[in-house]
Formats: structure tokens, C-alpha cells, sequence
């Protein structure tokens, strides 16, 4: 009599890795959090085991460094990192938007312009953690539908890899986001109106590229630089 082998449930690593990234990329374990395995065991509910392996594979993912004789910690913002994550981001995601563009529906236009229009309700009473959520949504809405599955999985595991990055720049370029805005609006007519793909994809690199030298020019050099800046694009 043969046995059917059952089908394994989701590992005690894998639901640590995920509950720990979910932390990190939340914000609740901020850059320098030292991660120790016994109390995040406890709290998981399980053995240190899975927990160490939880963390192997996310210090090979950036998101964790380790240093002998002092342990885990959640790795320190990098701005130089950032710049070149968003580089090669800017790169990909504007490729996948303008082949994404023809197979937007009418509901996912409207889906954007209803993002872009709660962005736009909330710069008066700034929230730059909801303002960078939606703005992610918002693009997301614009290339989820790109026809070519490795160049967006690319997209996604570019973002993926900003970890605790992802946060926002708007919290410290105050002109960015009323700039960023109406740059979306320019980017949905474009698209509504049959632009082709490479005006498209230039749309998207010019918009990118703007945050990313806000940036550059205001960011970075502030000396008020808040070392969890990411996303805001």
C-alpha cells in the first residue's frame, strides 16, 4: 500500500523570518535593534533553532547584520545603499510600468486616481508613513500587470531588499510630495490617453528620478538626516 506523503506546513524559520521582516519593515525594530534570539523564541513561541535560521536568511537577505561576540542586529540604514537600490529600481520599474500600460483596466486607473487623491487629501496634515504606503500602492496599481513575470518579480524583490529603507523621504523634502503628486496625475493622463510606451517609461524615470535627487541634494546632507528615510518615490 502506497503512502501519500503529506504536504509539510510552513516551517517554525519561515514563520519566524516572515514575523521578524514584518518588524522590521514596520518600524517597531528600528535600525541597531539588537535581536536576541532567546527573547524573540520566547515571544515567537518556539526554539532558538528556527529562530537562528530565521536570521541566517535575513542577514543574507541585508535586512540583519551580524557581528561575532555582540549578535544580531537589524542593519543600519545606508544611504548610499539606498540611492543604488532606487537606481536600479527606477531602471526596472519604469521598464515594467510601460509594458504594464496596455493591459491596465479602467478600474485600475480609477484604483490609482483614488490612491493619488487620498495622497493629495493628506498633505495638509502630513502623515509621511501613509503618504509613502499609498505612493507604494499607487505604483504598484501601475505595474502589477506587466506581462514579462521575471522583470516584475525584479521589481518586487528590488523593493523587498530596502527592508527597513522603505519608510519615506517626505518627512524631510517638504516639497516633494505636493511635487509628487502632480506628477502622478501627468503620469495617468499619459497613460489614459494612449502615450506610447517609451514617453511612458521616460514619465516614470523622470519621476524617480526626482525624488531620488530630493534625495541627494536635501536628504542626505540634512544634518538632521533621519536614518530610516527610504521609499517616497
Amino acid at each position: 500500500m502506497t503512502r501519500t506523503r503529506p504536504v509539510p506546513a510552513t516551517s517554525k524559520s519561515q514563520i519566524a523570518q516572515e514575523w521578524i521582516r514584518g518588524q522590521i519593515t514596520s518600524g517597531a525594530f528600528g535600525p541597531g535593534y539588537r535581536l536576541v534570539l532567546s527573547t524573540l523564541a520566547t515571544r515567537l513561541g518556539m526554539s532558538v533553532v528556527p529562530v537562528r535560521e530565521a536570521i541566517s536568511h535575513l542577514t543574507a537577505e541585508g535586512l540583519v547584520t551580524f557581528e561575532r561576540n555582540v549578535g544580531a542586529s537589524v542593519a543600519m540604514a545606508d544611504p548610499d545603499r539606498y540611492i543604488h537600490a532606487i537606481e536600479v529600481i527606477t531602471v526596472l520599474e519604469s521598464a515594467a510600468t510601460s509594458l504594464a500600460a496596455p493591459h491596465l483596466t479602467r478600474r485600475d486607473l480609477q484604483h490609482a486616481r483614488e490612491l493619488n487623491a487620498a495622497m493629495r487629501t493628506g498633505l495638509d496634515d502630513f502623515d509621511f508613513r501613509r503618504f509613502s504606503a499609498l505612493n507604494q500602492e499607487f505604483h504598484h496599481a501601475l505595474y502589477a500587470r506587466c506581462p514579462n513575470p521575471r522583470l516584475l518579480h525584479m521589481v518586487e524583490v528590488e523593493w523587498s531588499r530596502l527592508g527597513h529603507l522603505r519608510d519615506s523621504i517626505f518627512g524631510f523634502v517638504p516639497h516633494r510630495p505636493r511635487e509628487s503628486v502632480c506628477e502622478h496625475d501627468e503620469l495617468l493622463d499619459l497613460i489614459e490617453e494612449g502615450g506610447t510606451p517609451d514617453r511612458i517609461e521616460q514619465a516614470v524615470r523622470h519621476h524617480r528620478t526626482g525624488s531620488l535627487d530630493a534625495f541627494r541634494h536635501h536628504g542626505a546632507n540634512s544634518p538632521h538626516h533621519n536614518p530610516r528615510a527610504g521609499q517616497g518615490t
